[in-house]
């Protein structure tokens, strides 16, 4: 079974300095059909004007992933971290206990383009955590986020993990999921096949109950894949 999110049909807000597209439902954006797939419950697709950002606030229980396509966050929280997040890094914050941030775009003229994911954890009230790492890109599908922090990868209080997948213009791969587990991809840029299914920049597809799920890049593209319980 796969199900497509086109990009269009996302919900979307305007704040001036923010423009958002919300994959499901988000603050003022509420749809019932799309509350999340699994315990992926947010991926938010935000572009910020130069000199703002997100002023300091709170998160409790959830896990947290930023990945940045253009531009850099200047990132400050209450556990002491204060860092820059580049285009191609990847960011794990555990909110746990409770943990206060902020988010801006630290540059006076270029634009900040990234996704926010949100991820609910397995484990509540545990200490709060960051974690960052840059991920040097391979063709394929590439382990960035995992249950486990196996073969380098950052690790997520879930039973979800997390691929990069980047493919040249005609090139395939193959992702086989254990039984019962539920697959979202997301695609960042480019044109990809899943299953048959054609996908272009900001589109997600749900796939449940398969074997064997085949990628094939109709050009060059780059996508997130979350295999999830």
């Amino acid at each position: 079974m796969i199900e497509i999110r086109r990009s269009e049909d996302r919900g979307s807000a305007n704040h001036g300095w923010l423009q958002s597209q919300h994959t499901f439902s988000f603050a003022g954006y509420y749809d019932p059909r799309y509350m999340g797939v699994s315990a992926l419950r947010v991926i938010n697709d935000d572009r910020v004007t130069p000199g703002r950002g997100f002023a300091t606030h709170s998160h409790q229980d959830m896990e947290i992933i930023s990945y940045v396509k253009h531009g850099n966050i200047e990132h400050k929280d209450s556990m002491g971290n204060i860092e820059k997040l580049p285009a191609g890094e990847f960011q794990l914050m555990s909110a746990g206990t409770g943990v206060t941030h902020s988010e801006y775009n630290p540059s006076p003229n270029v634009p900040l383009h990234f996704l926010q994911i949100w991820i609910q954890p397995n484990e509540y009230g545990i200490e709060p955590g960051y974690q960052q790492k840059r991920f040097e890109p391979q063709q394929g599908l590439q382990l960035v986020i995992s249950p486990d922090g196996r073969d380098g990868s950052l690790k997520i209080h879930q039973d979800a993990s997390l691929y990069q997948l980047i493919l040249d213009a005609d090139q395939s791969t193959s992702h086989a999921p254990d039984s019962g587990r539920t697959i979202y991809v997301h695609v960042v840029s480019g044109k990809l096949s899943v299953a048959g299914e054609h996908l272009t920049e900001g589109d997600g597809a749900t796939v449940k109950d398969i074997d064997s799920l085949n990628f094939v890049a109709l050009e060059a593209t780059e996508a997130l894949v979350f295999d999830l319980p």
